[in-house]
């Protein structure tokens, strides 16, 4: 029988017992339909895989008994952060989905001069925490235990702050790319242009593109 593993928000320590409320609980006891004495595996984003066992379904609500930390899936040696210009509906979708299974550590949304995305106050904190659940799903997915942060939507000038050693930092322009004036900005910054070949990639395709050239020259493919 297939383990689940599943994110949890809750603190987890062997040997203590916890209840799930809310999507989680739902998901096992409604959807997947777990009984008592099947195994789950749960992680909180510290960096570990916890070994858990269904003690009682509920409703509304799942105990689970934690019974030991598991070693997880080693994180890359690059920290890669993801500067990506905002871009339409599945598409930021697509970026924070495949940048988190490739190992990405931190995403920064960023407002430029062409994004053409129109969001504020409460519907741009609905998007955000949106964009956080589909990172959550990616380390569900991908098997890693520490979660990669979405900061909050910035402007253009953060692309000044560019990390350095093994930290990389990925700027990917809108649709329409970045500006003139941006690129100056860019270019005085010390911001190095590059490549991904002759071909020309949709803003979701050229940063899952350029992480996985990164892994292979430096990280951990």
């Amino acid at each position: 029988m297939r383990i689940h593993r599943i994110h949890s928000p809750l603190a987890l320590e062997p040997g203590e017992a916890i209840t799930l409320t809310g999507k989680p609980a739902h998901y096992l006891g409604r959807v997947l339909r777990v009984t008592p004495g099947q195994s789950i595996v749960l992680f909180n984003g510290d960096g570990c895989d916890y070994a858990c066992e269904v003690r009682q379904p509920g409703k509304n609500s799942l105990t689970l008994g934690v019974l030991s930390r598991l070693p997880a899936k080693p994180e890359s040696p690059l920290h890669i952060i993801v500067a990506q210009a905002i871009s339409r509906g599945e598409r930021m979708d697509q970026t924070l989905q495949k940048c988190t299974e490739l190992g990405v550590m931190a995403f920064q949304p960023l407002w430029s001069e062409r994004v053409e995305v129109r969001l504020r106050g409460e519907k741009l904190a609905r998007r955000h925490s949106h964009w956080e659940g589909v990172v959550i799903s990616a380390c569900e997915q991908s098997g890693r235990a520490v979660i990669p942060q979405v900061l909050p939507p910035g402007a253009g000038e953060r692309l000044a702050n560019a990390a350095q050693g093994q930290s990389i930092e990925l700027a990917v322009g809108p649709e329409g790319g970045f500006s003139a004036a941006e690129l100056d900005m860019m270019a005085s910054a010390g911001i190095m242009p590059v490549s991904l070949g002759p071909r020309i990639l949709r803003t979701e395709t050229a940063a899952p593109a350029a992480v996985a050239v990164l892994q292979a020259l430096q990280g951990d493919f």
